[in-house]
């Protein structure tokens, strides 16, 4: 069964977006907050940076997380797969 989309209107630094999306509303606003605190902390430490310049290092920040999280799975996938490789060649 498909999820419904959802659309909700959310602010990211200041500016104001219209979201739609799968998942709920929750969800929708719970990214627009990580987002939006991301591009924060990034204009906390460096207050000279334009606006365009703070979301494209957010995104930035966000990829390289994204990165390590699918490296990260990809270890844990490959140990369960020679667990699973193991269990079958001891039975």
């Amino acid at each position: 069964m498909a999820e419904k989309e959802s659309r909700v209107e959310v602010e990211i630094y200041g500016d104001y977006y219209i979201l739609k999306g799968e998942g709920t509303t929750e969800e929708l606003q719970m990214l627009a907050q990580y987002v939006n605190n991301k591009m924060e902390a990034l204009a906390e430490r460096n207050s000279r940076l334009s606006k365009h310049q703070t979301a494209v290092l957010a995104a930035l920040n966000i990829a390289e997380e994204l990165r390590k999280l699918r490296e990260e799975y990809d270890n844990l996938v490959s140990i369960i797969e020679l667990a699973e490789g193991n269990n079958k060649k001891n039975s």
